[in-house]
């Protein structure tokens, strides 16, 4: 007999309303997240502009629907001056981050009008590692400053007349970590996070503001770092940024299909620590959280450390994990804990977009692909929408060595108008029979999508994605229209996602 789990599911039990920038992603200027990914000119599908137009069609596909840029480690000893204004007098230099020889042929303005002809929304960060307040509020005036400054004057003397716009920037990247080009302790980061960000402010008033939060919870400073963070910068920022990846470890799966309760975990003891700030000040002002880097990335298994990088040129091949099947329900679940934390959770970055731990794929000169992780993503972004429900889960738990005991069953739905998603993950090696439990109203579940976990390692290239995605990935129906109670079996190890309707009787 399949093991059985109750989902209580209601329209009035509500978590809150779903940005939609928490369907956002993230390009580095790192291996070939940019050369040879969103950009390679004289590839046959690229644009005047010489950006990949297969891409742009994949990320379309994808729901992306905001980038974060240019970094990521890459922007803590980024001069963003230097890579504006005719491409023919911009110097390379050495990206200290990762290594490598940048040729600054992509800066602000082409990244930002790709965005814009893309009808993405840019998330830009600012330099806070070798630089300071004024090159930050520089970059705001030159992004969005009116004519009669400046560097509101330089953009259009570079050929762009109207400004961008930018509402969402970061104060810097990951600056609690020893790695960081000008690494910070969280006092001397906060003060001066909260004089860049005055600057900024004064520039554009109605930008928003994220300051660095741990760049992983298991960080020594975690948590005293963001109290610390955010008594500087209170009455100037609106996020605290969180990080955090996830792999499978010596063959760990159990752990790995659990790692949505770690991410649970790390957004409730951040809002925890933003709460405990609020509180101390006595200020009603919430603050929220920009999950503006997550993903499945084999940082400790298959990653040498940047320290270990030769310098390269020529955008090279920089992690370039390959996922499989098992991933993309893993990717799927952490999907299902960002929506149940809409309330607090309003952007997210999957990082990244392109070639580095990424849902798209190139080859120089060849085609794009979807890598397995890209399903769970493009149709959570396609079906999630309005606002997500407050759903009650019981059922058994699986026994993991890195959480503890954790739920078989994790499920989010969202609601606009009587439209209904309804998302649901089995991270168990065996089927279980969900009852979704709605009393008083009907539910009517149709078409959707499952992801189901294999065993095989990942095989880089198209060809492999495919197969994968064959057999893995695949259309299921949903029960036919209820009224109190209805039941959905799943497969073992598997992220299922069902739209259909639900109506009060």
């Amino acid at each position: 007999m399949s093991a059985r789990a109750t989902v209580l599911l209601h329209p009035d039990f509500r978590v809150g309303e779903i940005d939609r920038r928490l369907f956002a992603s993230f390009v580095e200027h790192l291996g070939r997240a940019v050369y040879t990914g969103i950009y390679e000119p004289g590839h046959e599908t690229a644009d005047e502009h010489g950006f990949r137009r297969d891409v742009a069609d994949l990320t379309r596909e994808l729901g992306v629907s905001m980038v974060r840029y240019p970094g990521g480690n890459f922007v803590s000893n980024y001069v963003w001056e230097d890579a504006v204004g005719p491409v023919e007098d911009r110097l390379p230099f050495i990206d200290l981050a990762w290594r490598t020889i940048e040729p600054n042929t992509v800066g602000t303005d082409e990244f930002l009008q790709w965005a814009e002809r893309e009808g993405i929304e840019p998330m830009m960060a600012v330099n806070l590692g070798t630089r300071g307040v004024a090159a930050a509020a520089a970059l705001v005036e030159y992004c969005n400053g009116e004519a009669g400054s400046r560097w509101a004057d330089l953009r259009i003397a570079n050929g762009r007349e109207k400004p961008y716009g930018v509402k969402l920037w970061c104060l810097g990247n990951e600056m609690d970590g020893p790695w960081q080009i000008g690494h910070k302790d969280a006092d001397e980061y906060g003060k001066l996070a909260a004089e860049a960000g005055k600057a900024m402010r004064l520039v554009d008033q109605s930008i928003e503001l994220v300051v660095c939060g741990s760049s992983s919870m298991m960080m020594d400073t975690f948590g005293s770092w963001e109290q610390t963070v955010l008594e500087h910068t209170w009455d100037v920022v609106d996020h605290v940024s969180m990080h955090a990846y996830y792999e499978e470890l010596d063959g760990d799966r159990a752990s790995f299909l659990g790692s949505g309760t770690a991410m649970d975990r790390f957004i409730r003891r951040v809002e925890a620590s933003a709460d405990a700030v609020a509180a101390r000040r006595r200020s009603e002002k919430v603050v929220t959280i920009s999950f503006d880097e997550w993903n499945v990335w084999y940082l400790q298994s298959r990653f040498p450390g940047e320290k270990n990088l030769p310098l390269q040129r020529d955008a090279p091949r920089i992690i370039e994990d390959v996922y499989s099947a098992l991933d993309a329900v893993v990717v799927g679940d952490l999907l299902v804990t960002l929506l149940n934390h809409a309330d607090r959770v309003p952007v997210a970055c999957l990082a990244q977009l392109v070639n580095v731990i990424a849902p798209i794929m190139t080859e120089p000169g060849g085609p794009a692909w979807r890598q397995p992780t890209f399903h769970p993503f493009a149709t959570t972004a396609r079906l999630a929408r309005g606002t997500a429900l407050d759903l009650r889960v019981s059922g058994p738990s699986l026994t993991t060595v890195a959480h503890g005991d954790v739920p078989v069953v994790t499920a989010a739905a969202t609601l606009d108008g009587s439209d209904v998603a309804v998302f649901l993950v089995n991270r168990s090696a065996e089927p279980v029979e969900v009852e979704l439990s709605h009393p008083g109203v009907t539910l009517a579940l149709g078409r959707g999508v499952q992801v189901t976990a294999d065993h095989e390692p990942a095989v880089e290239g198209p060809e492999h994605a495919a197969a994968l995605a064959e057999r893995h990935v695949s259309e299921v129906d949903g029960p036919a229209s209820a009224t109190g109670s209805t039941v959905v079996t799943l497969a073992p190890e598997s992220w299922t996602a069902l739209p259909g309707t639900l109506t009060r009787t």
